[in-house]
C-alpha cells in the first residue's frame, strides 16, 4: 500500500510540476511568437499550393520522347554472352553526356536502342522543343502526351552546337508553354523541373537557380548553362525548367555525377533556344554571327600584363586575315570589354552572344588597347563551319587521331615557343598514327608539306591539300628539338 500510495503521490507531483511549467511558458512566451509560427506554416502551405498550381498548369504540355537510334558500341566477351545493358553508364554517357576520349579500341557491334527523354510543346499546332542529343540522327521519334496519346514526330531541325532540337507532331489545340526571358532570371529564384526521369512520367522537382553562365563541360559548342539544384535525372533531358510565373526559362540538359542527381543540374537558357528554334523552324539550319578572332579569358597575371584593373574582359591573341574583326580595325592584344554596351566578362559569353546575332549585323565593340578605351563598329559575317574555325574537323585529322589549336602567348610561354609561329597539338589519341611517329600534346607544328602555317586556318587548308595526295610531311618542334614527321592519310 505504501508503495502504491507513494506512486500516486509521485504522479500527482509530476502533474503539478508539468502544469506549473506550462503556465510559466504560457505567460513568459509572447503571444506574437505563436502567431509568427502559424504565419510561417501558412506561408509554407501557400508555397506548396503555388508549386502544385504551377505543376497542374504546365504538366499537360510536357511530353515523353522515345528516340530510336542505331549506333556502334564497343563490346567484350563475358560469361553472360555479348549482352548490352540498357541501363549502363556507357549508354547514359552516349545519350546524356558526351562520351570521353582516350578509351582503348574494342570490337564494334551495331545496336538498335531506344532512348527515353522529355520535351515540351510550345505551340498549339504541335511544335516541341527538346535536346539534340536525344533526337538528333534518329530513325524514329515517338511522342507521348499527358493524356496518353502517341504520335510519330517529324524532326524539323537539330543543332548539335547548342544541343537544341525542334520536332513536330500532327495535332491541333494542344496545351503549350509560354517562354520567359531567361536573361532576367536571377540566382536564388525558385524553379521547377518537369520531365520523365527513369521513365517516371511527369515528375516534378523544385529547387533554385544556383548559378548562371556555366560553361566548360564540352557538351556543346555554345555553353551558357543555368545551374539548378532542382533534381534532374536520366530522362529529364529535354524537359522544361519553369519559373514561378509558369513560364519556361530553360531546357534541362545535363547533370554532374556518375549517373544520378547530386543537386547539380544544367539547363540551356530559353533565350538561346528561342534563337535556334526560330531559324530551325524557318530553314532547318542555324546561321550565326562571326567576328573572326581567337579569344581567351583574362587571368590575374594576364590582366596585369595588359594593364587591366581586373579580369573582366576577353583577350584577343590573334585576328583572322580578311575577317570582319580585321576589317573593323581590331588587333591582337586588344581586350574586348563591351559588346553593344553590355559588359563582356568571359570568352564563352562573348562567343555565345556573337553567335546569337544575325550575320551582316553591325555591332559596337569596346576594347582596351595600350591602356586606352576604343569603340569600333564591326559588321559580322556568317560563321563558317566549325571545322574551318578550329582546323580540327576534317575527316583526315579525325582519322589520324589528333587536334590542334592556335599558338597563343600563354601557350607559347608554357611550352617555350616565344617568338615562334605554328599551331599547337592539343590532343593525341592513344595508339594513333600520330602518336606512333612521336607527336605529343604540346608539340608545335610549323609546316605542312614545306608550307609554313601560322594558325589553324592555314593548317586546315594545307591538311586538306595533303588529303588529296595522301601524304602530310610535318615539321615538328618539341622543346628544343625540331624534326620531320611523315603521316600517311588514309592509313588504317
Amino acid at each position: 500500500m505504501r508503495i502504491c500510495s507513494f506512486k500516486q503521490n509521485n504522479n500527482s507531483s509530476r502533474l503539478l510540476l508539468v502544469s506549473t511549467l506550462f503556465l510559466l511558458l504560457l505567460f513568459t512566451v509572447p503571444p506574437s511568437a505563436f502567431a509568427q509560427s502559424k504565419e510561417s506554416i501558412a506561408a509554407l502551405k501557400q508555397m506548396g499550393k503555388a508549386f502544385a498550381s504551377i505543376a497542374e498548369k504546365t504538366s499537360p504540355a510536357v511530353v515523353g520522347i522515345r528516340a530510336e537510334k542505331t549506333f556502334t558500341h564497343p563490346y567484350a566477351e563475358s560469361p553472360f554472352g555479348n549482352q548490352f545493358d540498357p541501363f549502363s553508364d556507357d549508354l547514359f554517357d552516349f545519350f546524356f553526356r558526351r562520351s570521353p576520349r582516350g578509351r582503348q579500341p574494342a570490337p564494334q557491334r551495331k545496336y538498335q536502342q531506344t532512348a527515353q527523354g522529355s520535351g515540351f510543346i510550345i505551340s498549339a499546332d504541335g511544335y516541341i522543343l527538346t535536346n539534340n542529343h536525344l533526337v538528333g540522327e534518329t530513325e524514329k521519334v515517338k511522342v507521348e502526351l499527358a493524356d496518353k496519346r502517341e504520335f510519330t514526330a517529324k524532326i524539323i531541325g537539330a543543332d548539335p552546337e547548342s544541343d537544341v532540337a525542334v520536332i513536330k507532331i500532327d495535332a491541333n489545340d494542344l496545351p503549350y508553354l509560354e517562354l520567359a526571358d531567361s536573361d532576367a532570371l536571377e540566382v536564388g529564384e525558385w524553379v521547377l523541373a518537369i520531365g520523365n526521369p527513369l521513365g517516371l512520367a511527369h515528375t516534378v522537382t523544385a529547387g533554385i537557380v544556383s548559378a548562371k553562365g556555366r560553361s566548360g563541360f564540352h557538351l556543346a559548342t555554345y555553353e551558357n548553362f543555368i545551374q539548378t539544384d532542382a533534381a534532374i535525372n536520366f530522362g529529364n533531358s529535354g524537359g522544361p525548367l519553369i519559373n514561378l510565373d509558369s513560364e519556361v526559362v530553360g531546357i534541362n540538359t545535363a547533370i554532374i555525377g556518375s549517373g544520378g542527381n547530386i543537386g547539380i543540374g544544367f539547363a540551356i537558357p530559353i533565350n538561346m533556344a528561342k534563337h535556334v528554334y526560330k531559324q530551325l523552324r524557318e530553314s532547318g539550319t542555324v546561321s550565326r554571327g562571326f567576328l573572326g578572332v581567337d579569344i581567351q579569358d583574362l587571368t590575374p597575371a594576364l590582366a596585369k600584363a595588359f594593364g587591366m584593373e581586373n579580369t573582366k574582359g576577353v583577350l584577343i591573341p590573334d585576328v583572322h586575315k580578311d575577317s570582319p574583326a580585321e576589317k573593323a580595325g581590331l588587333k591582337p592584344n586588344d581586350v574586348i570589354v563591351e559588346l553593344e554596351g553590355k559588359p563582356v566578362e568571359s570568352a564563352k559569353v562573348l562567343q555565345t552572344r556573337i553567335a546569337m546575332i544575325k550575320p551582316d549585323t553591325r555591332v559596337k565593340i569596346a576594347v582596351m588597347r595600350d591602356g586606352k578605351r576604343r569603340t569600333l563598329t564591326v559588321k559580322l559575317a556568317k560563321r563558317p563551319p566549325i571545322s574551318e574555325i578550329l582546323g580540327a574537323g576534317s575527316d583526315a585529322m579525325e582519322d589520324l587521331g589528333f587536334a590542334v589549336r592556335n599558338l597563343t602567348e600563354e601557350l607559347a610561354q608554357r611550352y617555350g615557343y616565344e617568338g615562334q609561329s605554328g599551331v599547337i597539338v592539343s590532343r593525341v589519341d592513344p595508339g594513333s598514327q600520330v602518336e606512333r611517329v612521336g607527336i605529343v600534346v604540346g608539340a608545335l607544328i610549323k609546316e605542312v608539306n614545306r608550307v609554313q602555317v601560322k594558325n589553324t586556318r592555314d593548317f586546315n587548308e594545307e591538311m586538306k591539300k595533303a588529303g588529296k595526295t595522301g601524304i602530310a610531311l610535318l615539321m615538328i618542334k618539341i622543346e628544343r628539338s625540331t624534326f620531320y614527321a611523315l603521316l600517311t592519310i588514309g592509313e588504317e
